[in-house]
């Protein structure tokens, strides 16, 4: 497939007026400005014309529930939080998540190729989220990475649905300790194991510690659902105990501590502006939040938390953000290679770049500007939505 015309936004240098891009096998090919263009496109390849639209990587939504909490089916149709154990480490997202639910089709129209999809926040470890692509029928064939992050939840989520069943967490002390006795029983594990290999010792493994090693090793982040200034900091107070990588999502009350939260290098996920204040948690919520942490120098994506606020409306989430402050050119970056970075997933999607995943979104105009309207999504090098149809 070739795509010619246009403005490329290739979130990897600088934009490529009237330019062309070739797909071939589900990849980006080729790239660059038309007048260097010297094939001739082969016959049977569809050619797409852009004239006026922005060309750019397909969007991608780093925190949410679709599929997982689906719309208008009640209890039946939520499969978000395990409430009956506080900690659920083994939980994966890929066993609940139903393709079905209109949230992703919804997501294609809106030009949203990729989004990192997992467990609520009701218990202190709720499980493994993944980030898969919007488009298809069976998750299996959807995944980019799982586990791609351990969910984890400070404040009054877990406060209030234990405290109410007469159980521990009903403080934030019991929060925090709960998550400091699962990593340091997986911790322990860990080293467990490697003792034995080295010993070539049999052990036998633990169902609910293995799921852990991803995050001791740092090769997934924890996912931490933070609101409040205190919960932002218990979270970075035991990412550092443990030396693990994390994600600081929502950060309500980021804005307040930005300086602090430069300082210390985790990158946050803001977001969802577009809801009702309906807890006292997140009375803070603005949507100059990502504007003032981008300046800081946080590495800031923008989420819906869908079904929270519609997943469609992740570019208009956005673009509130730069009305309240946020640079234009950032948040472009906030939904596109910022969010794979955050994600993990940088080295396939994000960005414009030879050898990446062909995930486009063309738009008639900026997708942060609520009368625009996506012209054609495409995932991995398959026209998968086209507004003329």
């Amino acid at each position: 497939m070739y795509i010619f015309g246009g403005t490329i936004k290739t979130m990897a240098g600088e934009d490529i007026p009237d330019g062309y891009i070739h797909l071939s096998d589900g990849k980006i090919e080729k790239i660059g400005r038309r007048d260097e263009f010297k094939d001739h496109p082969v016959c049977h390849e569809r050619i797409i014309e852009v004239h006026d639209g922005i060309i750019m990587p397909g969007l991608i939504e780093a925190h949410c529930h679709m599929g997982i909490t689906e719309e208008k089916k009640g209890m039946e149709g939520d499969d978000c939080n395990e409430t009956v154990d506080p900690v659920t480490p083994y939980l994966r997202a890929i066993d609940a998540i139903n393709t079905m639910d209109a949230a992703f089709d919804d997501a294609v129209r809106a030009g949203i190729t990729a989004a990192m999809v997992g467990p609520g926040s009701s218990n202190v470890v709720g499980g493994q989220f993944a980030l898969i692509k919007t488009c298809g029928r069976r998750v299996d064939d959807l995944i980019v990475k799982a586990p791609a992050a351990m969910k984890v939840a400070f404040g009054e989520n877990p406060k209030v649905n234990y405290s109410g069943q007469g159980k521990s967490p009903s403080t934030r002390m019991a929060i925090a300790g709960m998550l400091r006795e699962e990593l340091f029983r997986a911790r322990q594990y860990a080293a467990d194991k490697e003792n034995a290999k080295r010993q070539g010792k049999d052990f036998e493994e633990d169902f609910e510690l293995e799921c852990w090693l991803p995050v001791l090793n740092r090769e997934i982040p924890l996912k931490a659902h933070v609101h409040r200034v205190d919960d932002i900091f218990t979270a970075i107070r035991i990412a550092r105990e443990f030396n693990l990588k994390m994600t600081l999502d929502h950060c309500s009350e980021g804005h307040l501590i930005a300086e602090e939260l430069a300082k210390e290098g985790f990158p946050a996920i803001v977001g969802p502006d577009f809801a009702s204040r309906s807890k006292i948690e997140v009375q803070n919520v603005a949507f100059k939040t990502a504007g003032i942490l981008n300046r800081a120098g946080v590495m800031t994506a923008v989420t819906t938390d869908h079904p929270v606020s519609l997943i469609q409306s992740l570019p208009l989430c956005v673009g509130m953000a730069v009305k309240a402050g946020l640079p234009m050119e950032e948040g472009f970056r906030a939904m596109t290679v910022y969010a794979a970075d955050i994600c993990g997933v940088a080295d396939r999607m994000g960005s414009l770049e030879v050898g990446k995943d062909a995930n486009i979104a063309i738009f008639d105009g900026n997708p942060m500007e609520v009368f625009t309207r996506t012209l054609y999504t495409i995932i991995d090098g398959n026209v998968v939505y086209e507004a003329d149809k």
